[in-house]
């Protein structure tokens, strides 16, 4: 087992012993060498490492903050190690939409669940979102602009579902999700037609999920994220 295997380990053992929580201080270099059995320098590029992957944050000094500690947002390294698998090519672009329209339509049903049990709250959960529409109704808007505050616009909704694990692999999927959509967007014949269309969905999404009714939200989405793959022409034709 590698150096950093072996740090990871450790602390995934004292997480799962209840040892460490979440945004706790790792022990110094010199305990963690001692500790596993292995030099500092093979410690401190075992840090370096994780810190890479986003388990764990580094600030050098010798006051509180000082040290290697635990992130207490573990997903948040899943989302850069997904934007490298997307950055190499490899992911097809009808892997990240059926993958996108999974997690997203789950995210929709369960905002809109939330809604439904807390109503009162309806207006405060969704502001951001409904701020992000009035913003991409503007018909004078480029097409790239109009693509950031559509992703903004369904990372809010991805959010107010309340999984982080879902969240991080659709911020990691952002950038795949952002070059199909400008690629298809230059197939188009009208682009501003079409971004009246996605302005629509995204106000009947909304309205869904502010009526509290999770079905209608994951078909809303459903529809929304197939319906631009296919029309801009992004889908395979069928064999």
């Amino acid at each position: 087992m590698r150096t950093h295997e072996k740090v990871l380990a450790r602390i995934e053992a004292d997480l799962a012993a209840g040892r460490w929580a979440l945004g706790e201080r790792l022990p110094g270099e010199r305990a963690l060498a001692e500790q596993l059995g292995v030099s500092r320098p093979s410690v401190r590029e075992a840090i370096r490492i994780l810190e890479a992957m986003g388990i764990i944050r580094t600030a050098v000094g010798s006051g509180p903050d000082a040290g290697a500690v635990v992130v207490d947002r573990p997903a948040a390294g899943l989302g850069a190690a997904v934007r490298l698998h997307v950055a190499s090519g490899t992911l097809p672009v009808r892997d990240v939409v059926a993958t996108r329209e999974a997690l997203e339509t789950w995210a929709a049903g369960h905002a809109a669940d939330r809604v439904a049990r807390a109503p009162a709250a309806a207006d405060g959960l969704l502001g951001e979102a409904r701020r992000l529409l009035a913003a991409m109704s503007d018909p004078d808007l480029d097409v790239e602009t109009f693509v950031r505050l559509d992703q903004d616009f369904h990372g809010e909704l991805v959010r107010l579902g309340g999984n982080q694990l879902v969240e991080a692999i659709l911020v990691g999927l952002r950038s795949a999700i952002s070059g199909y959509v400008m690629q298809g967007a230059g197939r188009l014949a009208s682009w501003s037609a079409t971004a009246q269309r996605l302005c629509a969905e995204h106000a009947g999404i909304l309205e869904a999920v502010a009526a509290g009714d999770p079905a209608a939200a994951q078909r809303a989405v459903s529809r929304h994220i197939l319906g631009f793959y296919e029309e801009a022409g992004l889908a395979p034709s069928p064999s």
